[in-house]
C-alpha cells in the first residue's frame, strides 16, 4: 500500500519533519497540499515535489483557514476527490524552567500547537465526513506522553493535542475516518534552535541529543509504513526515549473500547441523560 493517488495536506511543511513528508508521500506518488509561513522555503519543497499546492498562512490566524480549507480541498478535489490525509505538523517547542517561563510563552505554545491544529482539523472535518473517508494526523511528541523538563508548555500541548486525537478517533471512526496519534523522539530538526525560552525569544542553539536524532527520512518514512497500515498510535523514537513512550502506549484492546462506544449508542444515551 502507498498514497499513490491520493491528496495529503502538511502544516510546517517548510522544513524538518514536515518537509521530509511532503518529499516521501510525493515519491509515492501523493499530490502534496504545503503549508507554513516560510513561501519561500515552501516553494523549494514544491520544486522537489512535483505535484503540488503551496499554501502559506499563519496557522493562528483563525479567520483565513476557511478560505484555506476550501483552496486546498478544490485544488486536491482535480484528483482525489479532497484532501485524503491532513497532517498537523506545525509547532514550537520549549527551553526554560517553569518558574522563570512567562505567561505569555504558555499562550503562544498552547495556540500554536493545540488549539491552531484543532482549528484547521475542525475546519476540515465535516468535509471528510460528508466524504465518508480519510485520515488526521497528529503530530505530538515523546513529551506528549512523559512530561519532560523546560518544556512544561510544550508537554502540555501535546499532551492536549494527543487527547483531542483520542477523542476525535472515537467519533469518527465508525464514519470511515482514521486518526493518527504521531509521537516523534529526537528527530535531527531545527526544533530545539527554534524553541522559545523564558522571555519568548527564540533560543538560537541546538541540542546534541537533537543534532544526533532520527533522519528526518527514517522517521517519516516509519510515520508513512505505520499510518498505511493502520496503527493509532505510532512512536517514532530511540533507545531510552522509545522505552518511555512504550511504557506509556495505551493498549490497543482499550482503544478498540473507547471506539465502540459510539457504535452501542453512547451519544444518545448521553443526550437523554443516562450517561
Amino acid at each position: 500500500m502507498t498514497f499513490a493517488g491520493q491528496a495529503a495536506w502538511i502544516t510546517g511543511a517548510s522544513s524538518g519533519i514536515g518537509a521530509a513528508l511532503a518529499r516521501a508521500l510525493a515519491s509515492q506518488g501523493a499530490r502534496v497540499v504545503l503549508s507554513g509561513r516560510n513561501s519561500t522555503a515552501l516553494e523549494a519543497i514544491a520544486r522537489e515535489c512535483g505535484n503540488a499546492l503551496v499554501l502559506p498562512f499563519e496557522t493562528t490566524d483563525y479567520s483565513a483557514l476557511p478560505g484555506a480549507v476550501a483552496q486546498a480541498w478544490d485544488w486536491a478535489s482535480e484528483g482525489s476527490g479532497g484532501i485524503d490525509l491532513l497532517v498537523n505538523n506545525a509547532g514550537i517547542s520549549q527551553r526554560s524552567l517553569a518558574q522563570e517561563t512567562e505567561f505569555s510563552v504558555y499562550q503562544q505554545i498552547v495556540a500554536v500547537d493545540l488549539l491552531a491544529p484543532i482549528a484547521l482539523t475542525q475546519e476540515l472535518l465535516p468535509r471528510m465526513i460528508a466524504r465518508g473517508s480519510g485520515r488526521i494526523a497528529m503530530i505530538s511528541s515523546i513529551a506528549g506522553k512523559v512530561g519532560v523538563p523546560m518544556r512544561t508548555a510544550y508537554c502540555a500541548a501535546k499532551f492536549g493535542i494527543a487527547g483531542y486525537g483520542d477523542a476525535l478517533r472515537a467519533e469518527v471512526a465508525h464514519l470511515g475516518l482514521q486518526v493518527h496519534n504521531i509521537y516523534p523522539g529526537s528527530v535531527a530538526t531545527d526544533v530545539s534552535r527554534n524553541a522559545l525560552t523564558a522571555d519568548g525569544s527564540k533560543r538560537g542553539q541546538s541540542d546534541k541529543v537533537i543534532d544526533n536524532g532520527i533522519p528526518p527520512d527514517v522517521a517519516v518514512a516509519q510515520m508513512i509504513a505505520e499510518m498505511l497500515a493502520g496503527n493509532r498510535e505510532i512512536i517514532v523514537a530511540e533507545g531510552a526515549e522509545r522505552a518511555m513512550g512504550e511504557a506509556r502506549r495505551t493498549p490497543d484492546a482499550l482503544l478498540d473500547q473507547i471506539g465502540a462506544f459510539m457504535a452501542a449508542g453512547y451519544v444518545q444515551r448521553m443526550n437523554e441523560g443516562a450517561e
